[in-house]
């Protein structure tokens, strides 16, 4: 499974943020330019309206805390660009201009999967993985590891209306288990901007239009926390053979080395704040692989 695998996804937004721009990186790096990088006092921040719990246009998500806490210690004021993570957001946010300037509309994605290609990254300052969701019943009270799941009986097991994302390691992993002809497949790029992945917890498995969900564990964290005592919430372990786990790190314009290293060094030095506000959000987290500063964008 390769990491473009989460990029279809989630950004399900993790989904949801790989086809995220379009073009090739090398027509945009351009030398830095003045007040593209906090030199006025202002972090501008490229982000979707309408995705929680990762940001909103109310300032409600994880990464929105997360800009807030960068701005703070930067000793700047915060501005948003938003536009939803779809097809042509990069284009539209972090790569585009303010009209009849040389100025771009912002300087900074706070969440791009590690090694995103459409971005300059920093360090990855999340890990976390996907998970399964499911309605607290007596038949699935004996799940507590993905693999529990496979070992209902089969008259239960083949019941189960299995909602995923297509494009994500929960279909390759229901594919391997036999299960695919159980799965309600959802688009990650639904063209609809009021949709977010969080309605198959909220509005699909409460209602019992599917039985168990397959999601991004930060998404599904937040929205299994939402629908407090009626659900349970199973991550997944790493996998032989089908990889669920990924880092998340922040996107630069390419040729901003100075930019990128600044936005660098701030996660290394406050992980630990960057941390608490994850788990505040009932992230799944995973151990940071240790990272050097931004190499040579």
């Amino acid at each position: 499974m390769s990491d473009r695998k989460l990029t279809l996804a989630t950004l399900v937004r993790v989904a949801v943020l790989c086809c995220a721009g379009s073009g090739m990186h090398a027509a945009y790096a351009d030398p830095p330019l003045p007040n593209n990088d906090g030199n006025d006092g202002v972090l501008r921040v490229c982000a979707d309206p309408n995705n929680m719990p990762l940001s909103n246009n109310k300032g409600e998500g994880y990464e929105n805390q997360i800009a807030s806490q960068m701005a703070s210690d930067f000793g700047y004021k915060l501005e948003y660009t938003y536009f939803p993570q779809r097809m042509g957001f990069v284009r539209r946010t972090l790569r585009d201009k303010v009209p009849d300037t040389e100025n771009f509309k912002c300087d900074l994605i706070i969440g791009v999967p590690k090694g995103y290609d459409m971005t300059a990254t920093t360090r990855p300052y999340l890990h976390s993985t996907y998970a399964m969701v499911f309605t607290k019943r007596p038949d699935l009270a004996s799940i507590n590891t993905p693999t529990d799941l496979l070992k209902l009986p089969p008259e239960t097991l083949h019941k189960l209306r299995l909602g995923i994302f297509s494009q994500t390691p929960a279909v390759d992993w229901l594919l391997s288990n036999n299960l695919i002809e159980q799965a309600v497949s959802y688009q990650a790029q639904s063209g609809d901007p009021a949709a977010f992945p969080g309605e198959m917890i909220e509005h699909d498995l409460a209602s019992g239009t599917v039985d168990v969900v397959f999601l991004w564990g930060p998404i599904a964290g937040y929205f299994a926390k939402r629908a407090g005592d009626k659900v349970k919430l199973v991550p997944f372990p790493p996998t032989p053979g089908i990889r669920f786990d990924f880092e998340i790190s922040m996107g630069t314009r390419y040729g901003e080395k100075t930019w990128t290293t600044k936005v660098d060094q701030w996660i290394g030095h406050n992980q630990a704040k960057i941390d608490k506000i994850l788990t505040s959000y009932e992230v799944p987290l995973l151990p940071v692989a240790s990272a050097p500063t931004a190499a040579a964008q």
